[in-house]
Parts: structure tokens; C-alpha cells; sequence
């Protein structure tokens, strides 16, 4: 603390005495099309130090570049800097990183607003000599030239028009400023342990289980010494997890080029029904009809490489591990990707799950390499790895059916209604259990006595059975525990009174939903939600219905439900394009697209669902929420109305 002080006094009365010791010079170049290279030269007097940016933040200051950035630019990659110097320092008593005479720093940015003139930077650095320490701050405002930039297109005036009257002018936008109250670390941790799971199902699987023992066992006798097959086999392991978790790598780009890029694959009808095609297909592999394989020779390539010694044979190794299960681990990979898909972490959460799956998948190998004894407790290969693959089917074809009705609540087909979703549901648990009882058998099956565990699966899927068919029939009961599964109950063959949830009154145009808020005295609700949104529905049928919940829903809110994978084309008169600050033109022509672009320019966010508490002037009443509990909606929604600034009489709402 001491030194400190003494620099800081330094600082204020000796600064004003001595001429600037860094002298600074700055410069633009642009290097390809709309992509920029800001260069920051600095001139040290002889005997002088500035300090590198990752010198020890303990001694000297680092040099710090404070780039204001907005929607009109953004930065590619850190701070590059110039060769430095390290050394002892006598006066701090540690190594610090510096520069002698010249340092040169370089930022490459993308400009994304082809208006930007000027790019703001604020600059803090410390420079000291063997005399006295000095700490500088200093502003830059660099000149673009927009001449660089590609030529963008303009849109028209009724499309301006159009496109300036989806942005809401926000009040009290500390609500929107503050973190957003949602369950991540839950849903990560949900979606890591649907990967483990995913992974245990594969590892018990014929391509996968039976290469256990063999491996280990390989790699024991193939190794000097039984550590050397320890150390062996867990670099197997390692390796299955980074092959898993490098297959997500791309959609983390994918995400990256458009905030709703996941959404619309998530909604987007053609590839649900590829999915439709594609999970079927993999359900009547299950079953044994036939046997999905990559092409031979991307196997036999891998193996010839894993014929090598080291470290990368082995990592070959654990790639022909990863190619010829593909017939067994394809579907359950293919259901990850296509849940990570339909969730809102996007490409984040596919890793996460892939990340589950890797360490499922490769754990076994190296913790039976650790305690080799273990293997002969291992059950043999049967006919229980059979039935596995046939439940797996039957579990293929129901997700099938899922990915149809997206589909079909998304294009407004309007074929598989709830009561007809849950009744094919209802058909295949009761065919899975006639199978587990031994009625009937697939192909390639062998006759044999079935074992104890058999009849145990068969009573819990008759269970299944019994408890869908009274969702089918019954009115009252809601199927809570298969929440965002089945298409939404308003989405139904009877005539309901509402096109709603839970009946609740609702409206799915903002402007109108605007004015009867002002007509009534009420604040709003937005409710961004999708067809297609599992958690949607979740929220809908086991929050929304709540009694309390539901009262405040139904007395105090006029809820405004904007659909954002609505695909309804707007009326020729309502579709225009919208440009976006990077020049990039979206045509909005159906009313998914016109609602998905008021949440991303209004709330940064392309997520769902995700609720808004805001009165008909734009005044936030609360923080924005996601998927939560019931308590925490309850009371969220009790806050926006104390936070009201247009108090009307209200009842007060008790649980009991």
C-alpha cells in the first residue's frame, strides 16, 4: 500500500514537471471488404517503461484499451501487441512485462454500420522510469472512411416506415440494463445430464458394448507397464469426449451470424419434417429391419491410422470407435442436435449435451482400465442389448411425431391435433408393452425366456399407457408431467371458446393489444412464445394454471402472445424489408419474422419464452424473465404491478 501512495503522489506532483514521456500516433487500414485494422504507435523516451496489457496487474499498471463499442462496430480477436521485454523490477520486487523505446498495439475490428464516421477508444497506460512513475488516460476518435465499405442496399420509404414502427421507445430501461432472470445453470445441467443419459444408453448399445473389455484389455497387454495401459486407455477416453464435443463446434458459428438463426432452423417446416423422415428411419433400424452405417471406407482410413504408435494412433482409435458405432449412437446424437436445436442456448447447449454424451461414452474405458477386475463383473452380450434398441426405436418414433407436429402447429396444417398426437402416443407405449410381454418380436430376435427386468419395463410402460389414455379422454387431466410434448390444449378438435391458453383472454398483434391496455387502464404483458416452444408450453400448463398465477394472468394483465415462428404470410400491404446496422435486408413477410425482429431490436434477445412487463408508453415495469418456477412468476408478476406508475384498484390474491 505504501509504494502505492508513493506512486500516486508521484503521480499528481511531478506529472506537470517533466515532458510527456509516451508519445502516441494512431491509424486505420483497411485490410478486405468492411474489416479494419486500428494501429496505436507509441514513441518512449530513452530510460522510460510502458507496461505491456498482460504485465502483472500486481506491480506496474497494464496498458488497457477501452473500445466503445455499439451496434456500428464490433472487435475480432484481442489486442495484439508487439514484442516485449521481461525483467526484474527493483521497486515493485517482480518480474513486469514492458517496452523500451517503441510498441506498437493492433485491434482488428468489422464495421457493421456503414453510417459509423467514428470509432472511440480510451486509453490507460502507466510508464515509469528509475526516478518516478506517471498513469495516462487518453481518447482517441479515429475517422472511418466509409468509402472502404460495400455497397449496401437502401430500402424503400414504406419499408423504413414500416420497420421504425416496430421499435418501442423504452422507458426505465434499467429493467432491461439488468441481468436477465432465467434458469441457465438449471437448464445446462438438465440438457449435460440428457447427453450422460444419451450416453449410457449408447455405451449399452451392440456396437459399443462389447469393444469395452477388448479395448482395455488391448491396451493393458499392449503396453509396457500397467500404468503405461492406464495412462493409454484414459487418453482413449479423453480423446471419445473431444471428438463428441468437436462435432458441436460449427453451430456455434452458425449462432454467431444471425441471433435468430437457431430459431428459425428450430421452426422451420421442411427440416422438421426431414427430421419426421429421418427419425423414423432410425426407429425401423432399431427394430432390426436394417443396420445404418457410415460408408466403409471412412472406417478402414481411420483404422489404418490407429495402426500407428503414440498418442495419435490413439486418437485414431477413439475416431474408428466413433465412425463404426454410428449405427447405434446416430439416432440418440441426432435427438440431442435436434433438442438443442428446438432450446434456447442454441449451439451452447448441443455442446453441453455433447459434452454428457463424451464423458458417458468414453468414462467406462478408462475407469475399467483403472480397475481391470471390474470387467469380469461386466454382463455378457445378449438379447437384453436387443430389446434395448427396440425401446430406443419405439422412443425415436414418438420424438418423430414431435418433430410433425412442429410442423404442424408452425405451418397451420391444422391434421395432428392434440387428441390426435396423444392417441398415436397412447398406440406406440401400448405396442412397446405387448413387446416387452412377449407378444410379438422383431426381426433377428432370439427365442429365449424373458428375464424378470423385461416384465418390470413392461408394467411401467403399461402405466404410461393407462395414464395417456386418460389425457385422451378425460377433459381435466392435463398430461402436467408431459408438459410441451403435446401440441397446446386450444389446439384441439373441440370447439373451444379460446384460440388461447388456458382460455385466458390474449392478443396476438401488439398494436391492438396496445390499445385495449389503454382502453382498460392495465399494463401489459408480451408474451414471446412459438409453436414450436417446449418451454412455452411448460410455463403455460404447469405456471399459468396455478390459481393465483391464473387470477393475475386473467384480472390484472392484458397479455399480447406474439408468435415468433408464426409462418401465416402478412398481408401484401404489411411486408417489408428490414435493415439491419451491418446493411444485411430481411424480408418480413410472415408474421413470425415481424415478431421475432421486434424482440431482437427491442430486447436483444431471440429466445423464448421470454415475458416483458411494460405499460402502453413502453415504461418497463420489471426485469424481463424466461422459463421459471411458480413462485418466482407469481411474485415477478405481483412486482410489475407495484411497480406500476399508474396505480388502479386491484384485489390482492392469497394462497392457501
Amino acid at each position: 500500500m505504501r509504494k502505492w501512495l508513493i506512486l500516486l503522489f508521484w503521480s499528481i506532483t511531478l506529472s506537470a514537471q517533466i515532458e510527456e514521456p509516451v508519445k502516441w500516433e494512431s491509424s486505420i487500414e483497411s485490410i478486405k471488404k468492411n474489416i479494419f485494422v486500428l494501429t496505436f504507435k507509441a514513441q518512449i523516451a530513452p530510460k522510460w517503461h510502458l507496461y505491456s496489457q498482460f504485465s502483472d496487474p500486481n506491480g506496474a499498471i497494464p496498458t488497457e484499451f477501452i473500445f466503445k463499442e455499439n451496434i456500428g462496430f464490433r472487435k475480432i480477436g484481442p489486442t495484439q501487441e508487439s514484442q516485449s521485454l521481461v525483467n526484474y523490477d527493483k521497486f515493485f520486487e517482480m518480474d513486469l512485462t514492458y517496452f523500451n523505446n517503441e510498441a506498437v498495439f493492433q485491434q482488428k475490428i468489422e464495421l457493421l454500420n456503414p453510417n459509423l464516421n467514428i470509432i472511440e477508444v480510451e486509453l490507460n497506460y502507466q510508464a515509469c522510469d528509475d526516478a518516478l512513475c506517471i498513469f495516462r488516460s487518453e481518447n482517441f476518435n479515429i475517422t472511418v472512411d466509409a468509402s472502404k465499405l460495400a455497397n449496401i442496399k437502401k430500402i424503400d420509404a414504406k419499408s423504413k416506415k414500416l420497420a421504425d414502427a416496430l421499435r418501442i421507445q423504452l422507458n426505465r430501461s434499467e429493467f432491461f440494463d439488468s441481468e436477465i432472470k432465467k434458469e441457465g445453470t438449471n437448464s445446462y445441467f438438465g440438457i449435460f445430464l440428457l447427453g450422460l443419459i444419451g450416453g449410457l444408453l449408447a455405451l449399452l448399445t451392440p456396437c459399443v458394448f462389447p469393444m469395452i473389455p477388448l479395448t482395455v484389455s488391448f491396451f493393458l497387454k499392449q503396453s509396457i507397464s500397467y500404468y503405461g495401459g492406464v495412462f493409454n486407455a484414459l487418453t482413449y477416453a479423453f480423446f471419445i469426449v473431444i471428438i463428441y464435443v468437436f462435432l458441436s463446434l460449427p453451430f456455434h458459428f452458425i449462432d454467431a451470424l444471425d441471433p435468430e438463426i437457431l430459431n428459425t432452423l428450430a421452426t422451420n417446416v421442411f427440416l422438421n419434417l426431414i427430421f419426421f423422415v429421418v427419425f423414423v428411419f432410425f426407429a425401423f433400424s432399431f427394430f432390426g429391419f436394417y443396420d445404418l452405417t457410415l460408408p466403409t471406407r471412412w472406417g478402414d482410413k481411420a483404422n489404418e491410422s490407429s495402426l500407428s504408435k503414440g498418442v495419435i494412433s490413439i486418437f485414431f482409435m477413439a475416431l474408428t470407435l466413433a465412425i463404426v458405432s454410428f449405427s447405434c449412437t446416430g439416432p440418440i446424437l441426432g435427438s440431442l442436435l435436434a433438442g438443442s436445436i428446438t432450446a434456447e442456448g442454441g449451439a451452447m447447449e448441443l455442446s453441453i449435451g455433447m459434452l454428457g454424451f463424451g464423458i458417458a461414452l468414453g468414462l467406462p474405458f478408462g475407469l475399467f482400465a483403472l480397475f481391470p477386475n471390474t470387467l469380469k463383473a461386466l454382463p455378457k452380450s445378449g438379447n437384453w442389448m436387443t430389446t434395448l434398441k427396440v425401446i430406443l426405436g419405439f422412443l425415436e418414433l414418438a420424438l418423430a411425431l414431435k418433430f410433425l407436429s412442429n410442423a404442424d402447429l408452425v405451418a397451420n396444417f391444422g391434421f395432428l391435433k392434440r387428441e390426435i398426437f396423444i392417441g398415436i402416443w397412447t398406440l406406440l407405449s401400448f405396442v412397446l408393452t405387448l413387446y416387452l410381454f412377449g407378444i410379438f418380436r422383431f426381426p433377428n430376435e432370439v427365442k429365449e425366456p424373458l428375464p424378470s427386468i423385461r416384465y418390470i419395463i413392461a408394467v411401467f410402460s403399461l402405466v404410461l399407457t393407462s395414464y395417456l389414455f386418460l389425457g385422451l379422454v378425460s377433459t381435466k387431466n392435463t398430461l402436467k408431467l408431459l408438459s410441451g410434448f403435446p401440441p397446446p390444449e386450444f389446439y384441439s378438435l373441440r370447439a373451444l371458446g379460446s384460440d388461447c391458453p388456458l382460455g385466458l383472454e390474449c392478443y396476438k398483434d401488439y398494436e391492438k393489444g396496445k390499445e385495449v391496455a389503454i382502453s382498460k387502464g392495465k399494463p401489459i404483458l408480451l408474451d414471446f412464445t412459438g409453436w414450436a416452444c417446449v418451454n412455452c408450453r411448460k410455463m403455460e400448463e404447469k405456471v399459468w394454471s396455478e390459481t393465483d398465477v391464473y387470477s393475475l394472468l386473467k384480472d390484472e394483465y392484458i397479455i399480447i402472445s406474439l408468435y415468433v415462428d408464426d409462418r401465416k404470410s402478412l398481408e401484401k400491404e404489411d411486408q417489408f424489408d428490414f435493415q439491419y446496422p451491418n446493411g444485411r435486408i430481411k424480408k418480413i413477410n410472415t408474421i413470425g419474422k415481424k415478431w421475432s425482429t421486434f424482440q431482437v431490436i427491442n430486447f436483444n434477445t431471440a429466445s423464448q419464452p421470454f415475458y416483458v412487463q411494460i405499460t402502453p408508453d413502453g415504461t418497463l415495469l420489471n426485469n424481463p424473465i424466461q422459463y421459471t418456477d411458480t413462485e418466482t412468476f407469481r411474485n415477478w408478476l405481483q412486482t410489475g404491478l407495484d411497480n406500476n406508475p399508474v396505480k388502479i384498484p386491484k384485489a390482492k390474491y392469497f394462497k392457501f
